[in-house]
């Protein structure tokens, strides 16, 4: 079980666990015990996982649970912790003491503290606080929280009280822990003013609220299904120089670069609007920024470098940058397969519109990639890409390098 202490490693030691320290569904060490109502003791994680699994009777006794609360065994808990100390030297780590789950009375309670208008600032801010450090805590508090419309109510709170900026950036803080709905999003996308002040609140004075608006941009237009609305949510003023800024001066702030390459591959899914990707300098922070991104944010920037290479001006921008060539030759078969094609795709783009990009492209070596590539498990599409550039670039290697390619002779360049 994730997150649990290993048990195997102490009975090579010949350490024994006290009967009643383990949980009778697990039979690993309990790290936070909790009784059910037969008076019964087991870990939260394994009664929890027993009854979601749609039991509804206890494990041990087999007498039906009339009741699903589950109250911490707070003394049990400590002899644990107080047994884990006592053997450190056999390597046992102390438990952790557990946060106690959001109660549903509580949860709603501060969520009709936080929605009334009518009551003094403090409190409304107090609760949504508390509200942002519940949810912080694990995602069976936030399915607690979301399950009271609390989406709903953060929502209004977010654009009905933006005349009182605390009380408005402290509940976007909260939604965007929260994958809204279609018609969630709708509500938003479809409101100018809604998309308008998003769009001002990348350019707000704290960087938290500017990655935050960042993320609940990226959370609408992928919940938005209405490629007009889309549209409509991507001309907003300003709004790709919000994001691109945020790349450009926030990169030292992992979840920043993470957001806003999410934010911009959003953005840059809108054919239309493009071209405001580009104009907003959108093309040279990619490069800059690639080599500091995770494989999975990797592949959302060459997704969207290739996306932006699809239009005119997003071509000439990329070529215009010394690294772009030599940086998406080096990506291919370096990062993941779907870089690959991505990567594949954006050298195939820019090398059909400039010699230039052909020459730095087999400079850089792009010949001796393409080849492995056609030759691997990548993807098909992937090597479709790379038969198509090998086959564009024919007339470009250098005579010495296709007459001492074996490879190169023998290798079946298929028209797409």
């Amino acid at each position: 079980m994730p997150g649990t202490t290993i048990v195997e490693p102490l009975d090579l030691v010949g350490l024994q666990i006290p009967y009643h320290f383990r949980c009778p569904i697990s039979l690993e060490l309990m790290r936070d015990p909790v009784t059910v109502c037969t008076g019964q003791t087991y870990d939260r994680s394994s009664i929890e996982s027993w009854v979601a699994t749609g039991n509804t009777t206890c494990p041990v006794t087999r007498a039906p649970l009339s009741d699903f609360t589950f109250i911490p065994n707070h003394t049990l808990r400590r002899l644990i912790q107080d047994w884990c100390v006592a053997n450190q030297a056999f390597g046992i780590q102390r438990i952790p003491t557990p946060k106690q789950p959001a109660d549903p009375v509580m949860v709603r309670a501060l969520l009709t503290q936080a929605s009334a208008v009518s009551s003094p600032f403090q409190p409304r801010l107090s609760a949504l606080r508390r509200l942002k450090g519940l949810a912080r805590d694990s995602d069976k508090n936030r399915s607690v929280i979301s399950s009271h419309d609390a989406r709903e109510v953060l929502i209004d709170i977010v654009f009905s009280d933006t005349g009182s900026s605390e009380l408005s950036v402290e509940a976007l803080a909260v939604l965007v822990m929260f994958q809204l709905n279609e018609s969630e999003c709708e509500s938003i996308g479809s409101d100018p003013n809604r998309v308008v002040y998003l769009s001002r609140m990348l350019f707000h004075s704290s960087i938290e609220v500017r990655i935050n608006s960042a993320s609940l941009i990226e959370n609408v237009l992928s919940g938005t299904r209405s490629p007009d609305l889309r549209a409509q949510i991507c001309n907003a003023d300003e709004i790709f120089e919000g994001v691109v800024d945020i790349l450009r001066n926030l990169n030292s702030y992992p979840r920043a670069l993470r957001i806003g390459v999410r934010a911009l591959f959003a953005l840059c899914l809108v054919k239309q609007t493009r071209h405001k990707a580009v104009q907003a300098g959108a093309p040279a922070m990619l490069i800059d920024r690639l080599a500091d991104l995770d494989k999975c944010e990797a592949e959302r920037a060459l997704a969207t470098i290739e996306l932006l290479c699809r239009i005119p001006s997003g071509c000439l921008a990329f070529a215009a940058h010394a690294l772009t060539v030599p940086l998406l030759v080096k990506t291919i078969l370096k990062i993941s397969d779907r870089a690959t094609e991505y990567a594949a795709g954006a050298l195939m783009a820019l090398c059909s519109e400039s010699e230039g990009s052909q020459r730095e492209a087999v400079s850089a070596g792009v010949l001796t990639q393409l080849l492995l590539l056609v030759q691997s498990d990548c993807t098909e599409r992937a090597k479709r890409k790379a038969q198509m550039l090998l086959k564009l670039l024919r007339d470009s290697w250098p005579e010495d390098s296709i007459g001492n390619s074996d490879d190169f002779a023998c290798s079946e360049i298929v028209p797409f």
